[in-house]
């Protein structure tokens, strides 16, 4: 392991705005704050996640903007979540909070109807597992274990199938969807939040030609979901089979998106 991370492990470990809780330490102790993020917080204001929060640019950057609300970042990775955190310490910002956890523990660290909105900022599309997919039907039931009644879920992704699959999988199930856009950067204003922020990959995303995709819905969390049967059919997407650096035919990849998602 390199010494830049464990630098940052460390920074981390010493980090007051960071909570480090992976399953062997839930093992052996309860996580205090459950139902009580007010006492960490010292406010009662509404709670915003961010899941797989990576370097944390949206948990920063909302709550930059929204003082009403506290913002917290998830996700398993310390050396990602370092940015987001060492960022916000050094601002003095007192609405930010990280954890460091699984996802699949949401439940652990949350007591019913504590959140009020969840944010999924470029997950992995998981295009072959549905169970594995951060909007899929199972994410999504666990999601509604924490959601306050009328919470929202919202998804930010490059990736045509995601979007698809997920709003798909919305109406399937009787959502309200309440926002979508198939090119958010062309289709909002610069200063709208939506724009602004942007993370590391969605920038990556950006000089490579692709369009963002944005979509808001309030899940049901009343009955059990279940998956579209025509999601079988939604077609991959094929530039992820390439390197990072390289995207096949990025203008008629662009061409196709258009014509295939934003009717």
């Amino acid at each position: 392991m390199g010494k830049n991370k464990l630098r940052k492990f460390a920074e981390v470990e010493q980090n007051p705005l960071v909570l480090q809780y992976p399953f062997g330490r839930l093992s052996t102790e309860a996580f205090p704050y459950k139902g009580r993020w007010k006492e960490f917080f010292g406010n009662d204001k509404p709670i915003v996640l961010e899941l797989g929060c990576g370097k944390g640019e949206y948990t920063v950057g909302l709550g930059s903007r929204f003082h009403d609300r506290n913002f917290i970042g998830m996700d398993i990775k310390g050396a990602r979540i370092w940015s987001g955190a060492t960022e916000a310490l050094r601002r003095g910002m007192d609405n930010v909070a990280f954890l460091r956890t699984s996802i699949e523990l949401l439940d652990r660290f949350f007591a019913p109807s504590e959140v009020s909105e969840i944010w999924i900022t470029f997950p992995d599309p998981q295009m072959k597992k549905a169970n594995k997919r951060l909007t899929g039907t199972r994410m999504t039931e666990l999601y509604t274990r924490v959601l306050a009644p009328g919470g929202l879920i919202k998804l930010k992704t490059d990736s045509p199938f995601l979007f698809t699959y997920t709003e798909m999988m919305a109406k399937h199930n009787d959502f309200e969807i309440l926002d979508r856009g198939t090119d958010i950067h062309a289709e909002r204003p610069e200063d709208d939040p939506l724009v602004a922020i942007r993370t590391h990959y969605e920038q990556q995303w950006l000089d490579r030609g692709l369009s963002i995709k944005y979509l808001c819905f309030r899940p049901d969390g009343t009955k059990r979901l279940s998956e579209p049967p025509e999601a079988e059919e939604i077609p991959m997407d094929t530039y992820r089979s390439y390197s990072r650096g390289y995207i096949q035919m990025a203008d008629q990849m662009a061409e196709s998106q258009n014509e295939k998602y934003n009717n």
